[in-house]
């Protein structure tokens, strides 16, 4: 692969874009970059049935599918690490690591002076999700990604106050997460799932206690309100306690339509809603969040650092499910307040998160190291510098 103007994006489930906020952010930074010239490639985690190496082209985008043996968190280390082996024998001009979750992985290519910037995604490692073992995984890799990256992107204020108690912040450029304005979009999907526009609130997110959907729930579910609650997400209450006490907080009011993919769903989904509740606690720029102020949503979200900073002054935020319970019971009543906060959310939109200032970001950022000398070099050929 020629190194001028070439870039190799890893850490991903791969293009087009069907399952989070990397993926795809993946797809629109690669396809922004193959329009400017760049010679772009992304790897792509095969499904069970892909049994060899796949190479292909998708909308002028290279890309590499690598088969697993495994499946969930053992398959992602497989496939993380067949990609950096891969990444050192193609060397491109620069390499874009989306994550440190597998970073011990990198120090490969920065031995044998492969050019890697990590977007080091939120503070993984304190989610209550984890277990103690997988906890000290994630510090462990946070700590190496922040030494193996040649420069580290963090993607709000605050992650990067974080990292600068680790590297210099030299090292650390604060770009954040992207979205499309929404002016407008089909009521079809709402008749799917008998809502009216303007009459139900919406919560997206992975239904885990971090992201307060419990508290979210049983707030809006304590009294009548006339209205619905759209909870999205994979909600298997047969099967795991915490989804069980979700849904059986829940009163008649409150719709689980399951996880839905489909971007044109949830587009309209969140467009047509009163208001969206955003009840993550832990992480950076969230894209969930982020796509509301796209859509001119009226915002309530968890009162900390991260919310704080991405929704802005034109939100309302709630530490507990008393404050909650009041937000939501005055956004029902007051249509004035309800259009006030759009038009906040819309500005802090336009002022922040468009992709475009976005991608022109990470291009001028890949520039720099596409394009720069190496200074120094081990016997390896590794570049040292930090």
């Amino acid at each position: 692969m020629n190194t001028i103007n070439s870039v190799a994006i890893l850490g991903t489930r791969g293009i087009p874009a069907r399952h989070g906020g990397f993926e795809t952010f993946a797809e629109r930074l690669a396809l922004y970059l193959t329009q400017r010239g760049w010679k772009v490639t992304v790897y792509c985690q095969g499904d069970p049935s892909v049994s060899r190496r796949i190479e292909d082209t998708w909308a002028g985008i290279h890309r590499i599918t690598l088969p697993v043996k495994r499946s969930g968190a053992a398959g992602t280390i497989e496939f993380d690490w067949a990609c950096v082996r891969d990444v050192v024998r193609m060397r491109p001009g620069v390499a874009l690591t989306l994550g440190y979750n597998t970073a011990i992985f990198c120090v490969w290519m920065r031995l044998l002076g492969v050019r890697n910037l990590i977007n080091m995604d939120g503070l993984e490692w304190r989610r209550d999700k984890w277990r103690k073992h997988e906890r000290a995984w994630l510090w462990a890799n946070e700590r190496i990604g922040c030494w193996t990256g040649e420069h580290l992107i963090a993607d709000h204020p605050a992650i990067a106050d974080h990292l600068a108690t680790r590297v210099s912040r030299r090292k650390i450029s604060t770009i954040a997460y992207g979205a499309d304005r929404v002016d407008n979009a089909s009521t079809e999907p709402l008749d799917r799932y008998a809502l009216r526009a303007d009459n139900y609130g919406i919560v997206i997110g992975r239904p885990e206690p971090e992201n307060s959907i419990l508290e979210i729930v049983r707030a809006f579910s304590q009294k009548r309100r006339g209205a619905k609650l759209v909870v999205l997400g994979d909600y298997r209450p047969n099967e795991r306690g915490f989804h069980r006490e979700v849904v059986e907080s829940a009163s008649d009011e409150v719709v689980f339509p399951g996880a839905i993919y489909d971007p044109e769903t949830v587009k309209s989904l969140r467009f047509h809603a009163r208001f969206y509740v955003h009840g993550h606690r832990v992480g950076g720029t969230n894209p969930s969040l982020v796509e509301a102020l796209g859509a001119g949503s009226a915002i309530i979200a968890h009162d900390n650092r991260f919310n704080r900073w991405v929704a802005g002054a034109g939100g309302r935020y709630f530490e507990s499910q008393a404050q909650c319970d009041r937000h939501i019971g005055e956004l029902l009543r007051d249509d004035q307040a309800v259009a006030q906060m759009r038009a906040n959310s819309a500005q802090r939109f336009a002022d922040r998160f468009r992709w475009s200032s976005i991608l022109e970001q990470y291009e001028s950022l890949l520039e720099r190291y596409v394009q720069s000398d190496v200074t120094a070099s081990s016997p390896t050929g590794a570049t040292l510098k930090r």
